[in-house]
C-alpha cells in the first residue's frame, strides 16, 4: 500500500525550469525505487526517470540530460528538477513507485499518483 501525491507543476515559458515533488506514505519509503512518467496528449505514458533508495538513477535519454531526479528519504519525498524546458515537455506527470525497489524496469512500477500538469509555452 502506497499513496502518492504529486505536486510542483504549472505553466512556464521555454526555457524556464520547474521542480516537480512527490510525498509517498504507506510503506517504508526507503524500499522503494521512485520514478516519473509523463504522457503527453494522444501518447502513451513515457517513463522519464527513476531513482533506487541507493541514490542510482535511471534517465531517458529523450530528455537530453534536462531533467534531473533525486530522493530525500528522511523526507519520504522525491523531485524531478527540469531545466530548459521545451514545448514538447508538456504533459502530466505522474510520480510511481516500484516496490521491487530496482526501478530499471517500467512494469514494475505498481503505484502512481494522480498526475501534475506541466505545460511549457512558446
Amino acid at each position: 500500500q502506497v499513496q502518492l501525491v504529486e505536486s510542483g507543476g504549472g505553466l512556464v515559458q521555454a526555457g524556464g525550469s520547474l521542480r516537480l515533488s512527490c510525498a509517498a506514505s504507506g510503506r517504508a519509503f526507503v524500499s522503494l525505487a521512485m520514478g516519473w512518467f509523463r504522457q503527453a496528449p494522444g501518447k502513451d505514458r513515457e517513463f522519464v526517470a527513476g531513482i533506487r533508495w541507493t541514490g542510482r538513477t535511471y534517465d531517458n535519454d529523450s530528455v537530453e540530460g534536462r531533467f534531473t531526479i533525486s530522493r530525500d528519504n528522511a523526507k519520504n519525498t522525491v523531485y524531478l528538477q527540469m531545466n530548459s524546458l521545451k514545448p514538447e515537455d508538456t504533459a502530466v506527470y505522474y510520480c510511481a513507485a516500484d516496490p521491487t525497489g530496482w526501478g530499471d524496469r517500467t512494469d514494475r512500477y505498481a503505484y502512481w499518483g494522480q498526475g501534475t500538469q506541466v505545460t511549457v509555452s512558446s
